[in-house]
Order: structure tokens, then C-alpha cells, then sequence
């Protein structure tokens, strides 16, 4: 009994300190290696273009940019609402109520019209760069596009292998973790895939994209119940997903950047 309920006690540690350093995006690992999948995409003239930008930092480096500037919530804050969207399982994005404050398609919508326009200075561009990059990311994590109500699975407490966690986690960082894989070797890993199958994927607009992601997003909430030990096979079933997220998350990138810097 006592052993228990130190189980849960862990659990919900954890999640209150997930929520509380808001440590709800994909890990530096997944972010990275979608920037690594995407510069693999790029064409020549978008490529120059975003190094000249970006000032030699590769889009892998500048992915995780988003989430540093959160400790500055004085300055950056109002850009913590850009890493999601919050919406019911049975919605579409369309027919939601939007955030006042912006969500993750406001978010990269801004980024996109700052990086079109003559008129931006580079340091704007720069910096909206870098939160794009970011943002395709998380559209592509499934709890990102989750329920209000339990914070996208931050208040749904599991455990991983024994040790406390929560669902939001497990798809940010656990099943990545657990592999234990360098971002460049998931994405030198990642399937190979024909002109055709990428063109599919690179297919619609960002919203159809977030519709795709929400897909996943409903499986998610369905494959564990509150307190379950996550272990080897939910690893077998899930990490594939996780791997072809972050394949579809870098080839949208790459099908942005190659028209923003056509």
C-alpha cells in the first residue's frame, strides 16, 4: 500500500512539474532532427538563403530556439500560446473557438507572412525563422493538438517503465528517450520515400496538416489508461509513429521554407 502510493505521488510530481516549466514540446532530439530532415529538402537557392539568415546555424540548432526563450516570459510570453492548439476530438479547427491570444497555426501563420515581406528587418526574420522551425515541429507531436480540459495529456499520469510520467511527456521525450538515438542518426534513419509519396505528404495547407496530426492525436488518449506502466510494447506499437512525424514534420518544413525562400 505504501509502496503505491509512493508510485503516485512520483507521478504527480512529475506532472505538476511538467506543467509548471512548461515542458510541453517535443524534446531537443525530436525538434532537431526534424530540422535535420528538412535542410535534406531544401532546395539550392532556399538553402543559400536560409544559411545567409540563420548566419551558418543549421536548422537542427535553431530548432529548440522556441523553447529557450520561454524562461523569458517577460519578453517572450506572449508568444507560449504558439506551441498548440487546443481542441475537442470530435472538432475541426475550423469550427473551434481560437485562442484570443493565438495558437500554433496563428503562430506559424505570422512567421510565414514576417519571412514573405520585403519590409521585415533580418533580425525579424531571423527570429521568426527560427519560431517556424520550432512550430512545424509541435503541429506534428499529437498532444499538442489535444483536450483543454487535462492540458493536450499533461494531467493524464502514467508511468514509463515503472517511473512516473504523464501521456504528454511520453510522446515528447520518453519514446524518443528510450531508443536512445542522436537526432542525426533518426534522421538519417528515416524511410525512404519517392517523389510521389513525398509530394503526398508535402500535400495542402498547414491546417489540413494539423488535421492529419489529429488523427494520431485521437489513437493517443485511447492507448493508455490513467496509471498504466508504459513499457517495451508500447515502445513496439508507438515509436514507429513517432518516427514518421518526425519524417512529415521535417519534408512540410522543407515544402514551406522552399516557398518562402524561392
Amino acid at each position: 500500500m505504501k509502496t503505491k502510493f509512493l508510485i503516485v505521488l512520483v507521478a504527480l510530481l512529475v506532472s505538476i512539474s511538467s506543467i509548471a516549466n512548461n515542458e510541453d514540446v517535443w524534446g531537443p532530439t525530436g525538434h532537431r532532427a526534424t530540422g535535420k530532415i528538412a535542410e535534406k529538402h531544401l532546395t539550392k537557392k532556399a538553402r543559400k538563403k536560409i544559411e545567409k539568415l540563420l548566419q551558418g546555424e543549421s536548422l537542427a540548432f535553431v530548432s529548440t530556439y522556441a523553447d529557450e526563450i520561454k524562461s523569458d516570459r517577460k519578453k517572450y510570453g506572449k508568444f507560449y500560446t504558439w506551441h498548440y492548439v487546443n481542441m475537442p476530438l470530435d472538432a475541426r479547427y475550423e469550427d473551434t473557438e481560437k485562442n484570443p491570444k493565438g495558437d500554433m497555426i496563428t503562430g506559424i501563420e505570422q512567421c510565414v507572412k514576417v519571412l514573405k515581406d520585403e519590409n521585415s528587418s533580418i533580425e525579424d526574420k531571423r527570429f521568426y525563422l527560427k519560431m517556424l522551425v520550432h512550430l512545424v515541429g509541435d503541429l506534428h507531436q499529437p498532444m499538442h493538438v489535444g483536450q483543454k480540459e487535462d492540458l493536450g495529456g499533461n494531467k493524464i499520469q502514467v508511468q514509463w517503465h515503472g517511473k512516473g510520467s504523464n501521456l504528454h511527456r511520453v510522446w515528447d521525450e520518453d519514446l524518443i528517450n528510450k531508443w536512445d538515438m542522436s537526432y542525426v542518426e533518426l534522421a538519417d534513419n528515416a524511410r525512404d520515400l519517392s517523389k510521389e509519396q513525398i509530394k503526398v505528404i508535402q500535400k495542402g495547407t498547414v491546417v489540413d496538416w494539423l488535421h492529419d496530426t489529429h488523427k494520431i492525436t485521437k489513437e493517443v488518449y485511447k492507448s493508455a489508461e490513467v496509471g498504466e506502466n508504459l513499457r517495451y510494447r508500447y515502445s513496439y506499437v508507438y515509436f514507429p509513429v513517432v518516427r514518421e512525424q518526425l519524417q512529415k514534420g521535417g519534408l512540410r518544413l522543407a515544402k514551406l521554407l522552399n516557398e518562402i525562400f524561392c
